[in-house]
């Protein structure tokens, strides 16, 4: 199996990794615009050669674009267009936009939509890591649109990963990774910035912050560039959980403003039911 993958950066270079690893894939192809990080996945051998796009796509089996929601909207269709029996698949957060901007393509069958629900705070070749997949989900959407083999083909990839499937819709999948994923990093965004303006002491910070404010600041470092097409995408979702979030927040300042420590008891325990759920 010869894999072209676009953007090879902490997904799209772990999972060149795990391909080849599993023996998945006989090569692997990279695709990136940025030349240091083409050098830094020759250097890594996280593949085996960097092509153009065009010439990737007509050299290889598996093509995997893994690079931000807004470009891969932006050439999926291209892609489709030099796409002969080639399988198509994405890795991005955020699923109607994509399928919808290639609904009416007479290729559309060959993609397949997906999100490994799996990363890091990391970018670029050099964060790829070994074995990341293993015993994740990933979520593949409206399989009932693609060709019978396309589907075949990237089930077989995310096996080779060790990954189980989730299917579902792309408008339910949008839903709830608005409340899984997305608003945790816009708190952790948020929490950052609020640290950053009010504890002007940097030493102090780097000194007193606990393991608990290090876990929840950590989706902080993650890339813009990256998840701000994610938020342009997936705007109305993130707006109502947000929304939902912001009254959550109020709930617990108001009940120090009102020193009525007997509902904020009630909220945290309410809160402790995640246990049920996360163990």
């Amino acid at each position: 199996m010869r894999v072209a993958i676009v953007g090879i950066g902490l997904i799209g270079g772990s999972m060149a990794l795990a391909l080849k690893e599993q023996g998945f894939a006989d090569t692997v192809i990279g695709v990136d615009e940025n030349p240091v990080h083409q050098a830094q996945a020759l250097t890594l051998k996280l593949v085996d050669q960097v092509l153009p796009l065009d010439q990737a796509i007509a050299a290889s089996d598996l093509v995997i674009l893994a690079i931000p929601v807004n470009a891969a909207e932006k050439i999926l269709p291209h892609v489709l267009d030099l796409t002969d029996k080639q399988v198509i698949m994405d890795v991005g957060s955020t699923k109607e936009g994509l399928i919808n901007c290639i609904a009416n393509h007479p290729k559309r069958a060959r993609f397949v939509a997906t999100h490994p629900m799996w990363g890091t705070e990391y970018s670029g070749p050099q964060a790829a890591v070994t074995g990341a997949f293993r015993n994740k989900a990933t979520v593949i959407c409206n399989k009932e649109e693609n060709d019978a083999d396309a589907l075949a083909t990237v089930e077989a990839a995310y096996q080779a990963m060790g990954m189980h499937r989730v299917y579902m819709n792309a408008k339910d999948h949008d839903v709830h990774v608005a409340y899984v994923s997305h608003i945790s990093h816009i708190t952790s965004f948020a929490l950052a910035n609020t640290v950053l303006e009010k504890e002007k002491g940097e030493d102090a910070i780097f000194e007193l912050a606990s393991g608990g404010f290090e876990s929840t600041v950590r989706l902080a470092k993650s890339n813009p560039d990256m998840w701000v097409p994610i938020f342009m995408q997936n705007k109305e979702n993130v707006l109502d959980v947000l929304n939902e979030h912001i009254a959550q927040l109020r709930k617990f300042k108001s009940c120090l403003e009102k020193e009525n420590y007997d509902y904020l008891k009630e909220l945290i325990e309410q809160a402790n039911g995640i246990r049920r759920i996360l163990k």
